[in-house]
């Protein structure tokens, strides 16, 4: 098995955010803040209409997660 260098989310928590439950919600949101800001960084800042557009689509699409691949 390979050092990963992030840990990656348990599986409960994935299908408990799917599922709509906040605080999963939060939990995937709270793990992916680094790297949203990460793609918000426009013209030497955080663009945070970037930034809340990133937040909102990952909201978006977590109920629309797959389990069956």
């Amino acid at each position: 098995m390979k050092n990963r260098k992030y840990s990656l989310l348990p599986y409960e928590t994935i299908v408990k955010a799917a599922a709509g439950e906040p605080e999963a919600v939060n939990t995937v949101i709270q793990t992916y803040t680094g790297y949203i800001k990460y793609l918000s960084y426009f013209q030497g800042s955080i663009n945070d209409d970037i930034q809340d557009y990133l937040k909102a689509s990952l909201m978006e699409a977590l109920p629309k997660f797959r389990f069956d691949r």
